[in-house]
């Protein structure tokens, strides 16, 4: 018999810095949390990586900083304010532009 049980033996792998780089990507695309207790070992942050891959990038709907800068100047211009709401949507900031050109 050895000095040592079988459970110790089977320790848990340190994960990479190309692993933690591609599930911090991951995350952030499909706007998700990467959980401590996955990022603990090798084998559940590997797994963590194989789900979150096969799912569909969420889309972002936000408008873009180009479309955000062409309608504060139409703003300017006009002597007008931009809703709120239009800096949270696209489609809402472009019929803004469109009606304010």
């Amino acid at each position: 018999m050895g000095r040592f049980p079988m459970e110790t033996a089977a320790f848990a792998l340190p994960v990479t810095a190309r692993q933690i780089a591609y599930a911090r990507f991951l995350a952030l695309r499909n706007k998700t949390l990467l959980p401590w207790e996955v990022q603990q070992d090798r084998r559940s942050l590997s797994a963590w990586i194989e789900a979150q891959a096969k799912l569909a990038p969420v889309a972002d709907n936000s408008p873009s900083s180009k479309q955000v800068a062409f309608a504060e100047r139409i703003a300017r211009i006009k002597r007008r304010a931009v809703p709120d709401e239009c800096f949270r949507d696209r489609q809402m900031l472009s019929r803004w532009i469109d009606s304010n050109r």
